[in-house]
C-alpha cells in the first residue's frame, strides 16, 4: 500500500499537524518536532501529546507513515565545538520529543564540514552524534536524509550515506529517506524507467533497500547534477512525471511514508491527488 502526504504545520501546537494532513486527504504525514528556527523550545504540555496522539488515532494514521523532521540548524559534524553542543543537545531533544509523542522515526539532514575538518573526522563526528541520540531513547529509529551537495554538506552519495551507517553500532536503529530533489541535484537520474530502475539498484547495492524509511517528493528547480537544493511542484521542473509514476508503482516504495515538500502548499492536495492517479496507470 501506498502511504502519500505532505510536510505539514505544527502552527499553534503539534497535535495540528494531523489535522493539518487530514485536510488534505494524506495518510502519510511529515512535520517538524519544534520551532526549526530555534535553539530552543518550549516542552510538550501533557495536553500536547495526549491531543496529538488522540487525533492520530481519529484520524487514522499510524505512527509509521508519520516522519518528523529535525530543524535545520542542527549540524551532527559541526567542526564548532559551541555549534556542535548545541546540535547534540537540539537533537537529543527532538529524538525524546519524537518518543513522547509515540513514534518511532526522526529524520535528519547529517551536516556540513565547512572544510575545517576531514572527511573521516565529518563522519566520526556525525557517528557521535547520532549515537548519543540513539542512546537517549529506546527505540527511536534516526533517518539520514540524502543532500542535495551543496557547499561542503556531506551526505550526497549512496557511500557517504553508507560511510555513517557502517559505524553505527545498532543497525535497526538507523535508516535512508531519499529526496528526488537532492538525489536529482547530486547526480542520480530518476527520469526515466530504465534510469530510475539503475539509481534504486544502486541504492541497493551500497545502502540496502531494508534501510529506505521514508522518501521526500520533490521536483527540481535546477538540472541533473546542479548540486542545488530547490523543490519545484511535481511535474514542473527539470526532474518530470515519469520519475514519480515510476516511485509510486515500484514495490520498494510499498508501506513508507512518501512526503511532498514541495513550495505550494495550496495545491498539495491535487499533488496527493495525482501521484494516487499514477498508481495502477
Amino acid at each position: 500500500m501506498k502511504f502519500i502526504g505532505a510536510h505539514v504545520s505544527i502552527a499553534k501546537g503539534v497535535q495540528n499537524a494531523p489535522i493539518n494532513a487530514a485536510k488534505i486527504k494524506a495518510n502519510a504525514f511529515a512535520m517538524f518536532t519544534r520551532n526549526q528556527r530555534q535553539w530552543n523550545a518550549k516542552p510538550y504540555t501533557e495536553r500536547n501529546i495526549q491531543e496529538f496522539k488522540q487525533n492520530i488515532k481519529n484520524l487514522g494514521f499510524d505512527p509509521e507513515y508519520i516522519l518528523p523532521h529535525a530543524s535545520y540548524l542542527i549540524n551532527l559534524c559541526s567542526p564548532d565545538r559551541n555549534k556542535l553542543e548545541l546540535s547534540r543537545k537540539a537533537f537529543v531533544d527532538e529524538v525524546k520529543r519524537v518518543e513522547q509523542l509515540g513514534l518511532k522515526f526522526l529524520n535528519v539532514h547529517p551536516g556540513a564540514h565547512l572544510n575545517r575538518i576531514t572527511i573521516p573526522e565529518c563522519i566520526n563526528l556525525m557517528t557521535e552524534s547520532i549515537e548519543i541520540a540513539l542512546d537517549s531513547s529506546r527505540d527511536i529509529t534516526v533517518v539520514l536524509e540524502i543532500t542535495a551537495g551543496e557547499g561542503t554538506v556531506y551526505g550526497y552519495r549512496f557511500e557517504q550515506l553508507a560511510s555513517i551507517i557502517d559505524k553505527i553500532k545498532d543497525k535497526k536503529r538507523i535508516g535512508v529517506c531519499l529526496d528526488t530533489c537532492h538525489m536529482f541535484a547530486a547526480g542520480y537520474d530518476i527520469r526515466s524507467s530504465n534510469s530510475y530502475e539503475k539509481t534504486m539498484e544502486e541504492f541497493d547495492k551500497i545502502i540496502g533497500i531494508g534501510y529506505l524509511k521514508g522518501m521526500h517528493l520533490n521536483d527540481s528547480k535546477h538540472p541533473l547534477g546542479s548540486r542545488k537544493d530547490r523543490h519545484e511542484s511535481i511535474g514542473k521542473g527539470f526532474i518530470g512525471l515519469e520519475a514519480f509514476k515510476c516511485i509510486v508503482q515500484d514495490k520498494r516504495t510499498d508501506n513508507i511514508p512518501l512526503i511532498l515538500e514541495t513550495p505550494n502548499k495550496a495545491i498539495w492536495k491535487q499533488e496527493i491527488e495525482l501521484l494516487r492517479s499514477f498508481i495502477h496507470t
